[in-house]
Order: C-alpha cells, then structure tokens, then sequence
C-alpha cells in the first residue's frame, strides 16, 4: 500500500431519523427516534432526541417520557432506508475514483490522486448528498482509514466548528484530534478491549498511536496491533471495492405475535427461506447445509420455555427456493412441539460455495437448468415489481404473524401507491 494514500469515510448523520425526516419535513426540529423490529427498543434517535432517550432502550419503558417531551417516534422502515442508502452511495461513488461501501450508512472512498482542497472537495460531497437525497453526511479524511473514521468522528461532535469536514492529512491536525480524543472512541476498540488499554496507560487515541505495536499484537491481537499503525499513520487496510460472498446468510425474525400452531410457524419460515435464497442467489452462490430453528420467548417466567434447531442436509448444492422450503418447513415439523409459544424462527444457510466449487463424482445429483432458469425469472419479476411479487405458496403476502410495526411511515420511494404527494 502507497504511504501517499488519503482516504475520507463519509457517513450519514442519524440515517434512519433523516430518512424519516426527509418526506416529514414539518419534523425538521422534532427529536425522532426509530424502533427495532417488533417495536421492541429505540435503534435509532436524531441528535436532539439523545438527550431523552438511550440507544437500546426498551419502548414501554420509554413510551411516556417520549410522548412528555414531544419525541415522534417510528417503526423502523427498512424498504426506505435500504432505497435512501443506495441514492446516497450511488452519489458518493460517481464523484470519486475508487468507494467501498461499509454499511447502510457509511462508505469509505480512496482520495488518492486528487489536487486541491481536499476539505473543499469533502464539503462538495455534503452539499451534494444533502441536495440530491435531503441527508446530511459528516466527512473525514485522512492517510488511513483508521484515522478518517476518526476524523469523521470529530466533524460530528464539533459540527458548529467544522461545518462537517475535517481532514487530518496534516500532522499538526491529525495530533490534536488523537489528543483530544478517548481510546475508546477508536474504531474497533470495544467495552473491553479500552478497560484493558486502561490498565496499560492507554487513555487517549494518542496514547494508543505511540504503544508498541508489536506489545499489542502479542498482548491482544493483529487487529489491536493493525489499529495502533493505522493511527500512527501506516496504512494496514485496503480500500475493498467489491464485497466478498459471505460464508453465511442468516433470516431471522421475531413474530408480530406468539404462535402456538404449526401451520402459521412453517408459513414463517418458507418467507424466510425466500429471503435468505435471494441473497444466496444475488451473490451467485449455493450452499450445501442449512439450519432451521424456532424458541419460544426465553425471559417470561411464566411462560414454557423451548429452543430447538435441525440441520438438513441438502441433496447437492442448491439456491433453488422451492427444494430449500420443502426441507425446511419438512425440518420445522420434526422439531416443532405443541403446547409451545413460539416467538421466533431463523434460516441460517451455511457451506456456501460458488458454483462448480464442491468436489463432486460424474454421476452425482445436481440443480438442474430449469430450476436455474425459473429462479432466474422469479428474481427478475421481483426486482421490476417488488420483493413478494412472485412467491412460493406456502409464503402469505400479509400474514397475521408479519412483525408489528404500527408507527410505520410510508415507502414513499419504493411503492408507487405510496408515493411522496405535495399539496
């Protein structure tokens, strides 16, 4: 890796909060916070909701004191966010050389190359996103992405005075920033990891960017070690353009309700299954095993308290999504027991290989074309029309037990019967 390298991570301020508020703009000085599946506990909060309300914390324990300091509260609408993260990436990457996108939220992008103001540069990025989608995004930039993940950092918690870009290319800036920040706010350094650092005089960012790299590594780990370099400024982490297959794809849901029936539990988990072969399929993968499991809720004392999974061995590599639900929902009966409430299922798709990957004899079951080409067909209709146009019949369009969302806004960009109005 070029030692002449910078590279700016770009993330949006309060996503979920800001996509709400981008199509509810008398909410524009409302605190908002979003809720996690089921309206279990606060996920997400805008900046002047904080105050209020902590990350995680349950919403009928917080429910009155929301509602006593004006909070607007929302189900989480991940169709919206998932569509406003792509507008913001897509815009990211059409005005750098090189991006990775890091999460729903963040992206990291190569700024190697380009002359000028590179604080300027950040603040056409912002303007740009802000313009184009309604979301304001914080700016860092630095020699590593370490360092710009910290610099993001800092242009968030000094927004008054950093109009959201601050680049630490500088050495007299890039120190001030590791002065002035806790270890502990380094990215990749946990809860216990900075209780560690602590009983080793590892206070600040700074501290950390001077230890010995090769005592960290001995004493904790290469990834400690690799973040210790990276705020000295080496670079250790490439900038990664195309995002590997995964090893695992993983649905999993809790019920809107309790199920007490076998039937609506296996409903569940064919839609399930749906989900996790789409993804198999959009990464152009198969897999060989799957784990099927459900519980019942495990906190209630008075409740019966039951967990079980199976693991189903596939007759030969397969992203088919009709041979996956059969087995699946076949799994289901064989672990299911009356008398239960059941409050989740998960489809954990494991032994994940590119086609023509598994070592196979001449004469062994394979996925045949046809089933190639209808799963072909089903992604192409669901990806023109919206995910569920086309299903398996044992997967309800609205079932009784879909998760509860009950302050959901509208899919105002990706349902044409809900479309954003303007009076």
């Amino acid at each position: 890796m070029r030692s002449d390298q910078v590279f700016a991570l770009i993330d949006c301020n309060s996503f979920y909060a800001s996509c709400e508020r981008v199509f509810r703009p008398d909410l524009a000085k409302t605190p908002i916070v979003v809720l996690s599946n089921n309206d279990g506990c606060v996920i997400a909060r805008s900046y002047d909701a904080k105050p209020f309300v902590k990350m995680g914390e349950p919403y009928f324990q917080a429910k009155e004191k929301l509602r006593k300091h004006g909070v607007v509260v929302f189900s989480s609408n991940y169709a919206l966010y998932g569509d406003m993260s792509e507008r913001v990436m897509s815009l990211i990457e059409a005005m750098v050389p090189a991006a990775e996108v890091y999460s729903i939220d963040e992206c990291f992008a190569d700024l190697t190359g380009i002359s000028g103001n590179l604080t300027e540069f950040g603040r056409r990025i912002r303007s740009r996103v802000l313009q184009c989608t309604g979301i304001p995004v914080g700016v860092g930039i630095a020699p590593t992405k370490t360092l710009a993940k910290l610099a993001n950092h800092t242009a968030k918690r000094l927004l008054g005075q950093t109009g959201g870009v601050v680049d630490i290319c500088d050495p007299f800036k890039r120190d001030w920033v590791l002065r002035n920040t806790e270890a502990k706010e380094v990215w990749g350094i946990g809860r216990k990891m900075t209780a560690h650092l602590e009983a080793l005089g590892i206070h600040t960012a700074m501290d950390l960017a001077k230890a010995d790299a090769r005592t960290l590594r001995d004493k904790f780990s290469v990834v400690v070690e690799k973040t210790a370099r990276e705020l000295a400024g080496t670079p250790c982490l490439e900038l990664e353009e195309a995002e590997p297959p995964k090893q695992e794809i993983c649905c999993s849901r809790m019920f809107g309700r309790r199920l007490s029936e076998l039937a609506p539990i296996k409903q569940a988990v064919a839609t399930y299954v749906g989900r996790a072969a789409e993804k198999l399929r959009a990464q152009s993968s198969v897999c060989k095993r799957m784990r099927v499991s459900i519980r019942t809720g495990m906190f209630n004392p008075d409740e019966l308290h039951h967990a079980q999974g199976a693991l189903v061995e596939l007759p030969y590599p397969t992203n088919d999504t009709l041979l996956l639900t059969r087995l699946a929902t076949e799994a289901v009966g064989r672990i299911y027991r009356p008398g239960y409430r059941y409050s989740k299922a998960e489809v954990l798709l494991v032994d994940l290989r590119q086609p023509g990957e598994f070592s196979e004899d001449l004469f062994a079951a394979r996925q045949s074309v046809s089933s190639d080409r209808l799963m072909h067909v089903l992604d192409e209709i669901n990806g023109r029309w919206g995910r569920g146009t086309m299903r398996t019949g044992s997967a309800p369009l609205a079932p009784e037990w879909a998760m509860r969302r009950d302050m959901m806004s509208q899919s105002y960009t990706t349902r044409i019967d809900q479309l954003w109005t303007v009076r």
